[in-house]
């Protein structure tokens, strides 16, 4: 695992996000309420680094990532990208500096079937970009899609086939070299090898590893596989319930994670080993409805640690420990166990 930048190499740094949706009936198209999918989350992403971001399905997750990209508008706070000496607010960009600002990050989605077009072919799937953003003609265009091709492990002389000419693994390379087309400083992986067999799956992670050491990409990597996720980042951030409730190293959180929702997702995780024991966690009742959320802490009704306290206070994401913080009133006093 890469070593972890210096903290002032900050190529992302998110503050403060949320994101609420409106709620409207069906006849009268009246205001009826507000779901919050993501609620005032904050963290960094040092440059080369490959973040994790993790938690049940519902959680906020993609929503975050499509925020950041401003695939959807943020209701609150503010997301800097910083370029060189520049530090640029995304949340403030309109027109054309967002359009041109797009190139710096770039998205490969879960579906490899239904993120391709079908009317497209690679050439024209993977050299789009570059036509909209004006940064090739014609011949260069070609050039550059063959070097991509070839970059993500595919022949190209495939150039002019059609995405359902392609098996699923193969798919998902196109939809790298398409991210990859625009040389984005920032990739977001949102569950991008959920939808592959296992042993596609180890191809497509060890391709995006490659990539990333030779491209000197940073990635934001969303998944619910922890086996995954421990393999293939170098920080990993827990969301439920549309805050972040505890960041740190991957191998600090796998040792011994300081939140109790993190340690249910742990035990949770397959062991390598057939004959580790296994204590599974088994959480009472269902994820809080993002509409409706409890008082105290979101995760209070499902905790085995939970008291008064946790039923009337939220508590502050706060640090742990160095380069480590949880959203626990107790994070520092209970001992949780991790996967060896």
């Amino acid at each position: 695992m890469r070593k972890v930048r210096e903290e002032n190499d900050v190529l992302l740094d998110v503050q403060g996000l949320s994101k609420s949706f409106e709620v409207r009936s069906h006849l009268s198209r009246r205001l009826t309420g507000r779901v919050t999918a993501v609620d005032d989350v904050s963290f960094q992403i040092r440059r080369g680094e490959t973040v994790g971001l993790v938690g049940e399905s519902g959680c906020g997750k993609t929503t975050t990532a499509r925020c950041i990209l401003r695939a959807v508008e943020p209701s609150a706070g503010r997301i800097f990208f910083h370029e060189g000496l520049r530090r640029i607010d995304v949340v403030a960009l309109r027109g054309g500096p967002l359009r041109a600002f797009r190139r710096h990050m770039q998205m490969v989605f879960q579906d490899p079937f239904s993120s391709l077009n079908p009317r497209m072919t690679v050439m024209q799937i993977v050299g789009e970009p570059l036509r909209i953003h004006r940064m090739a003609n014609r011949e260069q265009i070609e050039d550059r899609v063959r070097a991509l091709m070839t970059a993500v492990g595919l022949d190209p002389k495939f150039l002019n086939r059609y995405p359902h000419a392609f098996s699923g693994g193969q798919r998902q390379r196109i939809g790298i070299a398409r991210a990859l087309a625009l040389q984005p400083s920032l990739i977001v992986a949102d569950e991008a090898v959920s939808a592959l067999d296992m042993s596609m799956q180890a191809q497509i992670l060890n391709l995006l590893k490659d990539l990333q050491n030779r491209m000197q990409l940073t990635c934001l990597f969303i998944a619910h596989d922890l086996s995954v996720v421990r393999h293939f980042c170098d920080r990993v951030l827990v969301m439920y319930a549309g805050r972040i409730v505890e960041s740190a190293t991957t191998e600090e959180l796998f040792a011994a994670p300081k939140h109790p929702y993190t340690e249910a997702l742990l035990s949770a995780a397959p062991r390598a080993d057939p004959d580790a024991k296994s204590d599974r966690i088994i959480l009472s009742g269902e994820v809080p409805d993002p509409a409706n959320r409890p008082a105290g802490c979101p995760f209070h009704p499902r905790c085995r640690f939970a008291d008064p306290r946790c039923e009337q206070e939220v508590p502050l994401l706060r640090e742990v420990d160095y380069d480590r913080v949880a959203a626990c009133h107790y994070s520092d006093r209970l001992a949780m166990d991790g996967i060896g």
